[in-house]
C-alpha cells in the first residue's frame, strides 16, 4: 500500500516496490526528487527532503525535517555469519531509523541496524556503522563523531 500525503511532491520516475504486505508511507510537505528507489516497509515524516537517486530498503524510518543529499543509501539488508562454505547466511533487514531535524550528505551509506540521532550530520561519503548520537557531525569509513553540535 502506498500512502502519500496531498501535498508531498513526487517526482513521476520514483520507484515504490512495495507489494501487497507492505507500506509506504510519505508524509506531508515531503518532496522526493527523480531517481529514488524505495522498497518494503517505510515511513518518511513530513517537511522531509530527500535528493535524487537515493536507495532506501525495508524497514527504514525517517524523521520530520530531514534532507537527504543525492546518492545516499540508507540499507537495511544484512546476512546471518553463513559457515566456511557460504559466510553470507540467511538475509534478513535490521531496521535504520533516522532522527527528525538530521541531514544526511550526499553518496553517504547508512548501514542495517543503524539509527541517527535528532539534529545530526552525516558527512558527504561516509558510510554509517554504528548508532549516531543526537546532534553530531559525523564522518569518514567508518563514520566517527568529529564534532558536537548546539541545540
Amino acid at each position: 500500500m502506498l500512502e502519500i500525503a496531498d501535498d508531498a511532491t513526487i517526482d513521476d520516475n520514483v520507484v515504490f516496490n512495495h507489494g501487497a504486505s507492505a507500506t509506504i508511507r510519505v508524509g506531508s510537505a515531503t518532496r522526493i526528487y527523480r531517481g529514488g528507489e524505495f522498497t518494503g516497509e517505510i515511513t518518511i515524516g513530513s517537511d522531509v527532503f530527500i535528493n535524487r537517486d537515493c536507495y532506501v530498503r525495508p524497514h527504514t524510518t525517517v524523521g520530520d525535517r530531514v534532507n537527504i543529499g543525492p546518492f545516499v543509501r540508507l540499507v537495511t539488508d544484512t546476512h546471518e555469519m553463513g559457515s566456511h562454505e557460504r559466510r553470507a547466511g540467511a538475509v534478513r533487514h535490521d531496521p535504520i531509523t533516522i532522527g527528525d531535524g538530521s541531514w544526511i550528505g550526499a553518496s553517504a551509506t547508512v548501514l542495517a541496524g543503524v539509527s541517527i540521532g535528532s539534529g545530526s550530520v552525516v558527512a558527504a561519503g561516509s558510510v554509517v556503522t554504528e548508532d549516531v548520537p543526537d546532534d553530531v557531525v559525523v564522518a569518514g569509513v567508518p563514520a566517527r563523531v568529529v564534532k558536537r553540535l548546539g541545540r
